[in-house]
């Protein structure tokens, strides 16, 4: 449950507010079977949990950026490598399907970015029952083009990415300009996001309260709000 009141919503825009069709985890998964991996479905969301805590500032990306030093076919044999270990394929194994997968992403995986559907209604149900609203993403370059080209920059009151303040989620002082911005305290604060590692963590740490978009059930413990939907948001705020 939230304490309630909130008086700013924030979000993170990939993977909550848009998403990429098809999925990254639905093609590196569909990929990992072709090339031989014979992993069963229901281990999908051992890979899809892995690469949200991969994503999320882990030590493993850490060292994968110092051992390539720029996101290079190495770099990305080397993550679906690690990938394919999380679904529990054995190291060995592992090591001769990456390059195989590599090689049919690069040739396969053109995805198209899309708003969800819900999302214009909910931006706007939050507008005019008078929050403030914001955005922050991890990403190392601005958002602001790709927002506008979406539809979403009418909808926020602020929008910044972690390139922009050199910090990255979960590290909580990603928030501090969006507590400056908002003008409100952490406590009345809401985060929302699909990282329960990188948005969820990382706005609780700042005090503030999270809400979690999992639409696959992919963190079925997640020690927060959880939504389905982005339209799930409106309940939760108690304004259905």
């Amino acid at each position: 449950m939230l304490t309630l009141p909130i008086e700013t919503v924030i979000f993170d825009l990939d993977g909550t507010l848009r998403h990429s069709v098809p999925s990254a985890d639905d093609t590196q998964f569909r990929l990992a079977n072709e090339v031989g991996a014979d992993v069963p479905p229901e281990k999908q969301f051992l890979g899809a949990r892995w690469a949200h805590y991969y994503w999320a500032q882990s030590p493993e990306l850490a060292e994968d950026v110092r051992t390539f030093e720029k996101r290079d076919d190495n770099f990305w044999a080397n993550y679906l490598y690690r990938y394919l270990v999380s679904l529990q394929v054995s190291e060995e194994r592992a090591t001769q399907l990456a390059p195989k997968m590599g090689k049919l992403m690069q040739a396969q995986y053109h995805p198209e970015n899309v708003l969800y559907p819900d999302v214009p209604e909910t931006l706007q149900a939050l507008r005019e029952a008078g929050f403030t609203l914001g955005l922050i993403s991890n990403r190392s370059t601005p958002c602001q083009e790709e927002c506008k080209k979406l539809g979403l920059l009418q909808y926020f009151d602020f929008a910044y990415v972690a390139a922009e303040v050199g910090i990255w989620k979960p590290d909580p002082g990603i928030f501090d300009r969006a507590l400056e911005l908002s003008s409100s305290p952490p406590e009345r604060v809401v985060y929302v996001g699909d990282n329960y590692f990188a948005d969820i963590i990382g706005a609780q740490n700042a005090k503030m309260q999270g809400i979690l978009l999992d639409a696959k059930n992919i963190f079925p413990d997640a020690a927060c709000v959880v939504i389905r939907s982005v339209k799930g948001l409106l309940p939760a705020l108690n304004l259905q």
